[in-house]
């Protein structure tokens, strides 16, 4: 999930039924079972709001419960302007008032079915939810307040009532203006910024969670209401079907998910799972139909809506439950769950800081020995010389249809870049393993700024006056096992997932030596000081070292890396590397932001 997750989902009908390891064999048997022949489609039987009294279609009920007990349906439905999840949810909220022998409020309002725990049927397969649709229109329930009364009708809504909705739909008009205001203020500031290089704290900055916060630096400038605009433009960003497109075409990704859950059902069966940052759903399906009793979707973006939409239109409804809000501030309906899966990597593996959230939860709801999908990831760095690269991003501003544009080169060093280079532009290796590497059942916020040492041997004939930056990139391993040892820092995700693939073994790269993904890399560009001191340095003979023979060693570079939290960003991450050639000094050093 870059940037920003990692971020719409229904489930209105019918209760859990049992789980197996194949749901699309117990789809199959469902349509079988709808399509019998001699089954009377037609029949129904509608249960009392109020009581066990059955009847065979929706309106007898409604005019039952209404002559008998006063309590009008459609009238609360219109004068409350609800739609079919309203319905649902008015519905069930009537029903678990009387389940639980709690008299109803004198007047039903809006704030009373705001629990989306009302989106769950009370009653199996409860006909009068799948009547709803046969229901009349507001607008048919009569002319007027007598000739409606005498049809059976609904009387129309009072004057004073469609004032309050005014009011109502007036302040969500409000809101929405509000959200686009912050929306548009974000976006301009991270143009600002990245095109103008601002050296003033920009608009935002706020941590996903409380846990976030505390590796977040001391020394703040933003006020709180900056801070919470920051969120409201990451959680926005994930609220529009674009970004969600790319996410579900990153096959690398996607696959990944899939395959292990899937090769997997045995750890899934029968198992809770939460899905942190939902997204469109697509997790929380793969986990249902593995098998899992019951799924937790969570996002704190509306895509959530279209999600809820995607699960109820595929039959999951039963299985998974979806929850709006973060992590940190929601009520689970659930003390403990078993799995959590979460697609929570943003560029260079931590932009986005939406892993402090994933540690937050699984300190709070993983059950001792559950499982964490994917449970262990490692970010690599190696050298590049690209100038071929180096030649249509920057050199290009040199002369731009005869014109000189260098002023457009302005803290064009300054931003780590999301890009994807070829393997042909790593000079060197990465051989030593990952400079951090994550086990996620142990990781904690801390571990998430660090300050670790790097070092890297240069391929033959390069020449460290060559190197233009450097290349980060990350792996993502899927374990069977919270005790699983095989997965180490030097273990490359390819080479892992190879040892026992057809076992079920999952891992990927977003590295330069395989398929794209929508991650790339980040390429730390040197800056033109920091390329003249390199090739001092060998011109010095700093770093050519001659052994028998007269022939040279490998040039190596060396030095330390910093995640660092960003001040003024608390989504984005700061990278330092500090570098030099084996036996010379001083080192040289240079920051990149990813904001």
């Amino acid at each position: 999930m870059t940037a920003p997750t990692r971020d719409p989902r229904d489930d209105a009908l019918s209760s859990p039924s049992s789980t197996g390891t194949d749901s699309v064999s117990d789809e199959g048997e469902w349509l079988d079972a709808d399509n019998q022949d001699g089954e009377d489609e037609d029949a129904v039987a509608i249960i009392s709001l109020v009581d066990d009294r059955v009847f065979g279609d929706a309106l007898s009920m409604i005019a039952y419960c209404k002559e008998s007990h006063g309590l009008d349906f459609l009238a609360i439905r219109d004068r409350l302007g609800l739609d079919f999840h309203g319905s649902v949810k008015l519905i069930n909220f009537i029903r678990q008032r009387v389940h639980e022998g709690a008299a109803l409020p004198a007047q039903i309002e809006l704030k009373d079915l705001e629990d989306d725990r009302y989106l769950k049927p009370v009653l199996d397969d409860d006909a009068l939810i799948l009547c709803l649709d046969d229901l009349p229109e507001p607008a048919a329930a009569g002319a007027g307040a007598k000739e409606g009364e005498e049809d059976g009708g609904v009387p129309p809504p009072k004057v004073d009532v469609l004032l309050q909705k005014n009011a109502e739909l007036q302040a969500q008009l409000e809101q929405l203006a509000k959200q686009f205001n912050n929306y548009r203020l974000a976006v301009q500031t991270t143009l600002d910024q990245r095109w103008e290089a601002t050296d003033g704290p920009a608009a935002g900055g706020d941590a996903k969670s409380a846990a976030a916060g505390e590796v977040k630096k001391a020394a703040t400038v933003e006020a709180p209401k900056e801070k919470a605009d920051d969120s409201a433009y990451y959680f926005e960003s994930y609220a529009h079907n674009d970004i969600h497109e790319v996410m579900l075409k990153d096959a690398v990704r996607t696959d990944a998910y899939r395959d292990f859950i899937y090769q997997n059902k045995h750890l899934f069966a029968g198992k809770v799972v939460l899905d942190i940052g939902c997204g469109t759903g697509i997790l929380s399906m793969f986990c249902a139909r593995a098998g899992a009793k019951q799924v937790i979707a969570v996002d704190n973006s509306n895509i959530i809506d279209k999600a809820r939409e995607n699960i109820f239109h595929n039959g999951l409804g039963s299985v998974i439950t979806t929850v709006k809000g973060k992590i940190e501030e929601v009520v689970l309906p659930v003390q403990q769950v078993d799995i959590i899966v979460s697609e929570w990597m943003g560029y260079c593996l931590l932009y986005e800081a939406m892993l402090p959230s994933v540690i937050w939860a699984r300190d709070r709801y993983l059950a001792p020995q559950g499982l964490l999908v994917p449970s262990h990831a490692s970010i690599w760095m190696a050298p590049v010389a690209d100038q071929e690269y180096v030649a249509d991003h920057i050199n290009f501003w040199r002369d731009v249809y005869g014109f000189d544009m260098k002023p457009m080169m302005t803290g064009i060093y300054t931003d780590a870049r999301p890009t994807v280079l070829p393997a042909s532009s790593v000079c060197g290796s990465s051989k030593g393993g990952a400079f951090r590497f994550l086990d996620l059942h142990t990781t904690t916020v801390e571990d998430l700024v660090f300050d670790a040492p790097w070092a890297s041997t240069l391929n033959e004939g390069v020449d460290a006056a060559d190197v233009d930056g450097f290349l980060v990139w990350f792996d993502c391993f899927f374990a069977q096992s919270r005790d699983d040892k095989t997965v180490l820092p030097t273990s490359t995700a390819l080479e892992w997932a190879s040892q026992k693939k057809d076992d079920g073994l999952v891992a990927f790269t977003t590295g330069p030596f395989s398929t794209e993904t929508h991650w790339r890399q980040g390429l730390l560009l040197v800056d033109e000081k920091n390329k003249k001191k390199q090739a001092k340095a060998v011109a010095g003979g700093a770093a050519a070292v001659v052994v028998e023979g007269g022939e040279k060693k490998p040039q190596q570079i060396s030095g330390r890396i910093q995640f660092i939290t960003s001040e003024g960003h608390a989504r984005g991450v700061d990278i330092k590397v500090t570098w030099g050639l084996d036996g010379s000094d001083p080192k040289l050093d240079q920051t990149w932001l990813l904001h």
